[in-house]
């Protein structure tokens, strides 16, 4: 990916743990690294194709300068944030605070925080078999509709499908896939569709047991990872053409990370 470099932007603010750098302010410098398609606009000469670096630097100097904060990490986190919700055509951003005049009480030249954030693709399987079922999914596909950290967002078809697991005496299930850009990290992610469950008032009582509203992460780019809360890619996707079937309407071409198959190369397996 191509980059868009600011280097040293000196902002004078006010953020520090103690009162008089809330007070008095000081110099702040800020370097970014602004990851993006520079091609379509180098080929035309065209800035309306690219991100306006002179734009970026008066949006993160006036976002400093206007907030308040105790961390230098803050202002890091927050600027960050901000900056890729405010131009959709930077895709990650690498950014840099530093404080060259921080109350460290010893010679030294600056003290920084770097961090690194972005947008991610991510999958996301609903399902529902209790009450109005689409109009549970249907909800919750709005509610991350309406969430800033959440973009580009599109539902496969909704399919009928039979119980799946231990419990077969329940209705049959209406299952979908959500594909969906996220600035959240997977444990994020994980926290607001939860709470997109407990709005439909699901209830964890029966494992396999029906439910007003089921999301599980499916992918989230090519991550892997597991941990006692979340385990990506889901381990059990390959076994469920529920899974499978809107998967690879949305996505056919998209490869296992662990497995190097296909999604359509899984479900014609699976189907078999």
């Amino acid at each position: 990916m191509d980059e868009i470099r600011i280097e040293n932007l000196k902002v004078y603010a006010y953020h520090g743990v103690y009162k008089e750098e809330n007070e008095q302010g000081q110099d702040f410098f800020v370097n970014a690294v602004l990851y993006t398609d520079t091609r379509k606009a180098g080929q035309k000469d065209d800035l309306s194709r690219s991100t306006d670096y002179g734009e970026v630097c008066h949006f993160m100097s006036d976002y400093i300068k206007k907030h308040t904060y105790k961390l230098i990490e803050t202002v890091a986190e927050k600027t960050a944030m901000q900056t890729l919700l405010k131009f959709p055509l930077i895709k990650e951003m690498e950014l840099e605070i530093r404080k060259p005049e921080a109350p460290v009480g010893l010679p030294f030249e600056s003290v920084s925080v770097k961090i690194h954030r972005g947008w991610h693709l991510a999958y996301v399987a609903v399902g529902s078999n209790m009450g109005d079922k689409a109009r549970y999914i249907e909800a919750a596909f709005h509610d991350m509709e309406a969430n800033e950290n959440i973009r580009n967002i599109r539902m496969s078809s909704l399919i009928q499908t039979a119980p799946y697991g231990e419990v077969q005496d329940q209705e049959d299930f209406l299952n979908g896939m959500i594909e969906l850009e996220t600035l959240y990290t997977p444990e994020e992610l994980l926290v607001f569709l939860h709470e997109l469950e407990q709005k439909a008032n699901r209830v964890r009582t029966i494992h396999w047991g029906p439910r007003t509203l089921d999301l599980d992460i499916v992918f989230y780019d090519n991550l892997v990872m597991e941990t006692a809360e979340l385990i990506i890619p889901h381990p059990d996707m390959h076994n469920r053409k529920f899974v499978l079937q809107p998967l690879c309407e949305l996505a056919p071409y998209k490869r296992h990370p662990l497995f190097g198959k296909r999604v359509e190369e899984l479900l014609k397996e699976l189907e078999k």
